[in-house]
């Protein structure tokens, strides 16, 4: 029996779906959007209806950006003979606080993962293959997947089917934890990662 009227269970189960959400959370949530007044609730609701319409996928990168190409693609500053490949876009926004990186990236939305159902095929890596096969400016692919086993399955897959393309495959260093993901790692040690990163 719900203690909620069918307003507020729906608004609570709502928060729910959300990641990393538990029920007092949302409970919370709810009773924190409700006690809110109606000009700040409508600029939440504009925030996330104007995020939803405009952002898109860089049609190189596939990070998500308000352009296309994305400011990393698009800046004359960056090296685009350097592709770093991330699992996420969120792997993006970490590897750019170290300040380290002057390449571009390639975000794969995901890694090889056979118990969940995602092959090559449901991640990002055709457009990758395409991207190295039609830019012969391309010298280094550098692997930055999360070290689990999905990401380390994933850049295996990766260095495999770039050996015929005579292109330098090297991956990140071990400085990130085994089982940590890039978003959570701080800047000294994606740095150090970066730089002992080797050939595969």
């Amino acid at each position: 029996m719900s203690y909620y009227s069918p307003s507020i269970e729906k608004l609570i189960e709502a928060f729910e779906r959300l990641p990393s959400i538990g029920h007092k959370t949302a409970v919370r949530l709810a009773f924190h959007i409700l006690d809110t007044n109606e000009e700040e609730i409508t600029e939440f609701i504009n925030s996330i209806t104007n995020a939803k319409k405009n952002l898109k996928y860089c049609s190189q990168c596939f990070n998500i950006s308000d352009t296309d190409p994305c400011p990393i693609c698009g800046s004359p500053k960056r090296d685009k003979s350097i592709i770093c490949v991330v699992e996420d876009v969120k792997d993006v926004i970490a590897m750019e606080r170290t300040h380290e990186f002057k390449g571009v990236y390639h975000v794969l939305h995901g890694s090889i993962s056979p118990m969940n159902g995602i092959g090559p095929d449901e991640i990002k890596i055709k457009e990758l293959l395409t991207r190295i096969q039609n830019d012969n400016e391309i010298k280094e692919i550098i692997l930055a997947t999360n070290p689990r086993v999905e990401g380390e399955a994933t850049a295996m897959y990766i260095s495999k089917i770039l050996k015929p393309l005579e292109v330098k495959v090297t991956r990140i260093a071990h400085g990130i934890p085994v089982g940590g993901d890039l978003e959570y790692t701080d800047e000294v040690t994606l740095t150090k990662a970066l730089e002992g990163r080797h050939e595969l």
